[in-house]
């Protein structure tokens, strides 16, 4: 997907020792689609300046308030034509309402929002002003997966029984990590600036995503039980969760922080009547597809070949393309969708499967729906539609 000219990218977040933010420059930079030209890095004034000056930003629009920001860039003739959002989740949704409302298209990190009510809000707000909302729930962006989903959507391996999908990492469980000060100090652990959940939130909704994503389907009916190993902490650090379709397909989703000895081990497995497949992040150029009945087969990126996984590939294969790389596809697919808007043309095809704010809403319903249940003792809870 070629683009007319590189897009003036701002920033709100990321600063100086944010690793977010720097994933996301990185991202934006790969494709060479986007140029960054305007940041609040900061709320502070001397320490956006400083993070500001090291990326070799013009100190003119280096900005203290994200507010500021928006005004002040959409009345200038060369202003941003999107803004990546990289801040603590309580942010996101203000954040994303003051530059929609100028007229800027939104890259968000995710989870979209805190709560359903602002999710549901945006969403109507990115429609009202016709504004391309992309949120980077950065699974989506590999080849193998949009191999995957492009295997299910064409019934390659039959109607879908069973979906299982988990997130276990580790670095909760490390002492330094469980002290009372790391507890009090670290805003994951802060429902005034996380949200309401923890776990369940952060790597929780990733999950869900990648399993609606593939499978094709959300379930309508859930129980969950979500729980904190940790001493002193205010949030969930470990989620279990029981799925249902409408289809009569059933699942499940565990999402943990606390799993010892697990680094980012993010798993799917899609079970049709037809074959199985099985998709592993930490090994992301490989899928494995196994037959009903016969023997696993390894499918690789660059070998496959379907216009999902080409699109979403830059190298031959045998070269391992990780998650920077799916990062920029993110960024690649908004920026396609992104001038696509603004000269008032259909949505590439290429870039359908480019997570949006409407994903980002599902999700939030998944979470109301997930706190609810194990607020009533681990109940089956019906999705809101």
């Amino acid at each position: 997907m070629s683009v007319p000219r590189r897009l003036r990218l701002g920033m709100v977040g990321g600063g100086d020792g944010a690793f977010i933010g720097s994933v996301h420059r990185i991202a934006a930079r790969l494709d060479d689609c986007y140029e960054l030209v305007a940041a609040s890095l900061s709320s502070n004034a001397e320490r956006a300046a400083a993070s500001a000056a090291g990326l070799r930003l013009d100190p003119a629009r280096s900005y203290a308030e994200y507010r500021d920001m928006a005004r002040a860039e959409a009345a200038r003739p060369d202003g941003i034509d999107a803004v990546a959002i990289v801040t603590p989740n309580y942010l996101h949704a203000p954040m994303a309402t003051a530059f929609l409302e100028a007229g800027i298209h939104v890259i968000c990190d995710k989870p979209l929002a805190i709560s359903l009510a602002e999710g549901v809000a945006l969403a109507s707000l990115a429609r009202e002003r016709g504004k391309v909302f992309a949120l980077t729930h950065v699974y989506a962006g590999y080849p193998m997966v949009r191999h995957a989903r492009a295997m299910v959507a064409a019934g390659e391996i039959g109607e879908v029984r069973l979906v299982q999908v988990e997130y276990p990492q580790d670095w909760l469980a490390e002492p330094a990590n469980q002290s009372e000060e790391y507890q009090r100090d670290n805003w994951h652990n802060d429902p005034l600036r996380a949200g309401p959940n923890g776990c369940l939130g952060d790597i929780g909704s990733h999950a869900y995503h990648l399993a609606g994503y593939v499978s094709g389907m959300l379930p309508n009916e859930i129980l969950a039980e979500l729980h904190a190993f940790t001493p002193g902490r205010r949030l969930d650090d470990h989620v279990q969760v029981m799925l249902r379709y409408a289809n009569g397909a059933r699942g499940m989703l565990w999402s943990s922080q606390m799993a010892t000895g697990c680094e980012n081990g993010l798993r799917l497995r899609v079970y049709g009547t037809k074959a199985a497949l099985s998709f592993e992040q930490e090994n992301p150029n490989e899928l494995w597809l196994t037959p009903q009945g016969g023997s696993a087969q390894r499918l690789t990126r660059g070998r496959v070949r379907s216009a999902a996984a080409d699109a979403a590939t830059r190298v031959p294969s045998g070269h391992p393309e990780g998650y920077l790389e799916a990062f920029a596809q993110l960024y690649r697919d908004a920026a396609a969708r992104i001038h696509a808007s603004d000269a008032a043309q259909a949505v590439p095809e290429l870039t359908l499967g480019m997570p949006d704010v409407d994903d980002g809403v599902a999700g939030l319903k998944f979470m109301d729906a997930a706190m609810e249940s194990n607020r009533q003792g681990s109940r089956w809870i019906r999705l809101a539609e």
